[in-house]
């Protein structure tokens, strides 16, 4: 489809008998801070508090009378399996949904409530998606894809089309991407009726599948994600939203799990209002795109594209958000092990807060010291913190960029083994459902020694879990096929500066 047609379309599309117009709201304390007109266009006011009903009731309600008639099936563990329940309850429309087995009890019942069928099938994403492809073929059912489909794209690009008659002299859109249905709809409107407003794209720095694409020159599989932004953890760009977004974006940027907990942040601050992770990417973005390029003027546009936010996600979001904003930075301080030196570590710090300090005795001549630190001006006045610390003698390492440090070792301090390992160390992420922890370890048998074990609940789909074998005696080679055997996507990480520093 080409853009004119895009463009008419959207013009024409009639959702708005179940999709709202949602507002348009000004973030003043961030307004304020930035020095540039912030305007958060407000999805979470949609029934299903998610821009997915957009797409998903623009496809469903542009079937014939003898595709309603037999069904739609679609695959989705998320929004985009509430926007297809609530769009074929309104139409009267048989819907089964595929969804994988370690979705969450909670998420499958918000599904069946809407009166959808549930079809649990798959450990993944892409197994569930398999499987309804097979379904849709055998049962006569039609396919409504979460992001890759013309008629997907279109319903997502209303948004473009109200935030238009909106807001006058816009400056930039920021768009969130994960398959990129969203940012393909908004960038092909702006760009084909306006093409002077900017349009950037955002992505998690943990799945920038559109930006892998983009080098590349066509989607490719970029492998793990990560699924703190589980709404946007894609693997592979869609093939039309890359062929879309390839032409009409402006500029990609990625940013941090850290970077999107401040955005989440500041969406509260001045809304009261919680966004998932996904749905503050693109205010992220926004924030460290102007930023970055010395903005100082214009009306810039993010859009928060959902709050189906898991509760316990909040507890990684209150740690994280300083950190993301530069308010706090993380160090690693070997300090000597004798009387007044945690005083002498103060005295160099200044009149700043310490807001951690995790420490056990060691050996003694040295210890090691986790410690956070109260930030007023950013990385230069920790970067002059680190210096003091150094002139008075300490040995410092900055950790504030370092996510195993901050999502595992932190918790671990003291750890160091009593005599010496062959120790790999591996990153996995478990299905968070009561049997994955079982799996794993009768998988693993009794052939490897776990010499290290840590993770934490998050309220994500997916646990991050640390975990480290003793591969003494030659047992290192085999370990790979282990993981293989397992399923679960996992990332060797024994390198990592925090666990030398603390566990190894």
């Amino acid at each position: 489809m080409e853009d004119q047609e895009y463009l008419q379309k959207i013009l024409l599309s009639r959702i708005y008998d179940l999709v709202r117009v949602t507002p348009l709201h000004r973030l003043e304390n961030l307004s304020e801070r930035l020095g540039v007109n912030v305007l958060l266009k407000r999805e979470d006011y949609q029934k299903i508090h998610s821009f997915k009903l957009r797409g998903a009731y623009n496809m469903i309600k542009g079937l014939d009378a003898a595709a309603l008639k037999a069904g739609v099936i679609t695959a989705s563990a998320g929004n985009h399996a509430q926007g297809v329940a609530l769009s074929t309850q309104k139409l009267g429309c048989r819907a089964v949904i595929v969804m994988p087995t370690t979705t969450p009890d909670l998420k499958v019942d918000a599904v069946r409530h809407l009166g959808a069928e549930v079809v649990l099938y798959g450990g993944s994403f892409n197994e569930s998606y398999d499987y309804a492809l097979e379904l849709s073929r055998k049962k006569g059912l039609t396919m409504i894809p979460p992001y890759d489909h013309p008629a997907v794209i279109t319903g997502q690009g209303t948004i473009a089309h109200e935030i238009v008659g909106q807001c006058d002299d816009i400056d930039t859109i920021y768009v969130q991407i994960g398959g990129g249905g969203l940012a393909a709809g908004v960038a092909v409107y702006i760009k084909t009726l306006i093409p002077a407003i900017r349009v950037v794209g955002v992505e998690s720095e943990g799945s920038a599948c559109m930006k892998a694409a983009l080098q590349a020159g066509k989607p490719v599989d970029i492998g793990y994600v990560s699924h703190f932004a589980d709404g946007v953890a894609v693997s592979k760009a869609g093939t039309e939203t890359f062929r879309l977004l390839s032409r009409c974006l402006d500029d990609i940027v990625t940013c941090s799990n850290d970077e999107i907990c401040a955005a989440m942040k500041d969406i509260f601050d001045d809304t009261r209002a919680i966004a998932e992770p996904s749905g503050a990417l693109s205010l992220a973005g926004l924030k460290k795109y102007v930023r970055e390029h010395n903005i100082k003027s214009g009306n810039h546009i993010a859009i928060l594209s959902g709050a189906n936010v898991k509760f316990h996600t909040l507890r990684m979001v209150a740690e994280r958000c300083d950190v993301g904003e530069m308010k706090e930075g993380i160090l690693s301080v070997e300090i000597p092990e004798e009387k007044g030196s945690f005083l002498k570590f103060c005295r160099a710090v200044g009149s700043r807060a310490v807001t951690e300090f995790s420490y056990r005795i060691a050996d003694e001549h040295r210890a090691r010291v986790f410690a956070s630190v109260e930030l007023s001006y950013g990385k230069k006045e920790l970067q002059e913190i680190a210096k003091s610390l150094k002139k008075s003698g300490f040995m410092v390492t900055d950790l504030t960029d370092d996510a195993i440090a901050k999502d595992h070792v932190r918790y671990m301090v003291g750890g160091h083994p009593g005599r010496h390992l062959e120790e790999r160390l591996y990153l996995f992420e478990f299905p968070a459902t009561s049997h994955a922890l079982v799996n794993f370890l009768e998988t693993l048998g009794d052939e490897y020694s776990i010499s290290l074990f840590h993770f934490r609940i998050t309220g994500l789909e997916f646990c991050s879990v640390l975990c480290g074998f003793d591969v003494s005696g030659g047992k290192a080679e085999g370990l790979e096929n282990f993981i293989t055997r397992l399923g679960y996507p996992a990332q060797e990480i024994s390198s990592n500066e925090g666990y030398h520093q603390f566990l190894g």
